[in-house]
């Protein structure tokens, strides 16, 4: 596109909307250059030709483990669960690890921006404990609780990456980029394909979750050398970036001094209450507290005593809504620090961007989250094959991804590669309700998640860009952390809608299809899908299992298709900021921090 058209673009209102939100971030009190996002920019300027290839090389190794970690653990689950006969918890528990995971980033975020990138790796490698805990687990609680655990080290080992790619990145090469941190899900969908079902029938799930619990601390150990040595080297150098126009940096100066001889000046109180005062910790357990009363009912209800006539199912019920108007109220006028601060509401792209991710989730793993366990009882499919047929999403995703990443760099744009994504995710999970039973063809099948991970690959990295793009170096942490957080509170929304059509819908198909078995065998069936994947194909037991279990999935489908339009129609309403050779769309600064040459100002604008 060339200048002229370029200006043509620019509306007087649009002009106002983009001024807006560079004065309004820069007012505010907390939109200040935290400590980690001066580091970082301090680094970029102590980096050499070697030491930016060893920084790219650790992340590459830190996104391969975090892929491993995403194409071998979910399919340990199914087995752990049912060896304790907790299968139908399934959903139960990925709620609960989706929201910590969701939690968790802002923490993770926080932790980033008020210290460094570096030490808050540190922080993310201390949860590999919860892998021992698993493995070690004699119970389905334990499991619960150790996926809690390991879940806040997965998140911010995700997050930590994104917002690296987002410091070192230009607008016009961030999603690509960004995309080719997702590589290692292509080698890995059969290489951990192979791995998980080696594991299951050999080693045995424990045995999966505990070797994580060695290979992500090694893995992690290069990037936080590197992030380590370059903060360490820029601060002996005594390298500050400039303000960027933030007058407020000089009266934050003492908030934001985390350097030991100040912090052994602070009583002890002092520095717990400015701790958990940048982190927003009464936000986060309020929106964390919200989440899981509201969705943990939709799947414990079938099983507890009265159903949803127990007393407890209300009361989590009404408090969780309860809390909501509370962590508004709490964020938008008491907290300092805010979670969710008043600028990102009023972000026409963040909102839009987190409420497609949101709704995308939620769709998303309404179909996914008993997939696996739907194709291990309905297809004749080994192992191995099973868990290939996971992992096609994902692949089409990656691939995708960097395809949108690619013309993202030439068009210099993302809304409607937003929006064809999203068109061709709807279509996918349409045909899903047409391709989803047992007498289904393979190729039917298998192309209706390949069509969902080429629409989804669109959409993520593109919206992602988008959101990063509108607004300043100081809040791309957070803004990434709100993003992700709010796509997968969606993604625990999904879960928990997939399990209580599971738990309400199953024991019921199950007695319908199989009238002829006592009520002690079919809840076997129900709790396990290796007892369900036992009997032959063919024999009456196990087709009227597949009848149920088509049955089921049926709904799930129909609704997640439901939820799938809400995203697209949402896409059209993005600002299409343009993606030029700055940091971000709304100052002109370079990766530094430096103020770019008068002139080059014109990839400010947006369509």
């Amino acid at each position: 596109m060339s200048d002229v058209q370029e200006k043509k673009d620019l509306s007087p209102s649009r002009t106002y909307d983009a001024e807006r939100t560079t004065s309004s971030a820069s007012s505010s009190e907390d939109t200040v250059a935290h400590v980690g996002v001066k580091k970082v920019e301090a680094a970029q300027k102590v980096y050499g030709k070697y030491s930016k290839w060893a920084l790219f090389i650790s992340l590459g190794l830190a996104a391969y483990i975090y892929s491993l970690d995403g194409t071998t653990t979910y399919s340990y689950l199914s087995f752990a669960a049912s060896s304790l006969g907790g299968h139908s918890l399934i959903s139960t528990i990925q709620i609960a690890q989706s929201v910590i995971v969701a939690v968790g980033k802002p923490v993770v975020a926080k932790i980033a921006d008020v210290s460094s990138r570096g030490t808050a790796y540190v922080f993310v490698c201390r949860f590999s404990l919860g892998y021992i805990v698993i493995a070690s687990a004699q119970n389905i609680q334990t499991i619960a609780g150790g996926i809690i655990l390991y879940a806040v080290g997965n998140t911010g080992l995700q997050l930590l990456t994104q917002i690296i790619i987002a410091d070192i990145t230009v607008l016009k090469w961030r999603g690509l980029v960004a995309a080719l941190m997702s590589l290692p899900f292509i080698i890995n969908a059969f290489v951990g394909s192979n791995i998980s079902a080696s594991v299951i029938q050999g080693a045995g799930w424990r045995w999966g979750y505990g070797m994580f619990a060695i290979l992500v601390p090694a893995a992690l150990s290069p990037l936080i050398v590197t992030l380590l040595w370059a903060e360490k080297k820029a601060k002996k150098l005594g390298i500050v970036p400039k303000s960027h126009r933030r007058t407020a940096a000089i009266t934050a100066k003492d908030e934001y001094n985390t350097s030991p001889t100040a912090l052994t000046k602070k009583p002890i109180t002092r520095r717990l209450l400015s701790s958990t005062q940048k982190l927003d910790v009464p936000g986060l357990v309020l929106i964390g507290a919200s989440v899981s009363l509201i969705l943990l009912p939709l799947t414990l209800a079938e099983n507890a005593r009265n159903g949803w006539r127990n007393p407890s199912m209300v009361a989590m019920l009404v408090v969780g809504i309860v809390l909501i108007p509370a962590f508004i109220l709490w964020d938008l006028k008491y907290a300092k620090y805010p979670v969710v601060a008043r600028r990102f509401v009023f972000n026409k792209t963040v909102v839009i961007a987190a409420l497609i991710g949101a709704f995308d989730f939620i769709s998303f793993y309404i179909t996914f989250t008993y997939l696996y366990s739907f194709v291990i009882v309905v297809k004749p499919w080994s192992l191995v094959n099973a868990t290939y047929f996971a992992q096609t999403q994902t692949v089409a995703l990656t691939i995708f991804a960097i395809v949108g990443g690619i013309l993202m760099r030439f068009l210099h744009r993302y809304k409607y590669i937003v929006i064809v994504g999203l068109t061709i995710r709807i279509i996918g999970v349409g045909l899903m309700i047409h391709s989803r039973g047992a007498n289904a063809s393979d190729a039917e099948v298998v192309w209706t998640q390949i069509l969902q991970g080429m629409g989804g690959g669109f959409a993520a990295v593109a919206s992602q860009v988008g959101a990063q793009a509108s607004v300043p170096h100081a809040d791309v942490a957070m803004v990434t952390a709100i993003v992700l957080l709010i796509t997968e509170i969606g993604g625990a929304i999904g879960s928990a809608i997939a399990g209580a059509i599971w738990t309400n819908m199953m024991p019921n198909r199950l007695a319908v299809h199989l009238p002829f078995l006592t009520q002690e065998m079919r809840d076997q069936l129900y709790g396990s899908i290796v007892s369900a994947a036992a009997n032959p194909r063919g024999t009456p037991v196990r087709e009227g299992v597949i009848q149920a279990y088509d049955d089921v999935m049926e709904i799930m489908i129909i609704v997640a298709t439901v939820f799938a339009v809400i995203p697209l129609v949402l896409s059209f309403f993005l600002p299409n900021w343009y993606l030029g050779d700055k940091q971000n769309a709304v100052e002109d600064v370079d990766l530094t921090g430096e103020r770019r040459e008068q002139g080059e100002s014109k990839d400010t604008h947006f369509a």
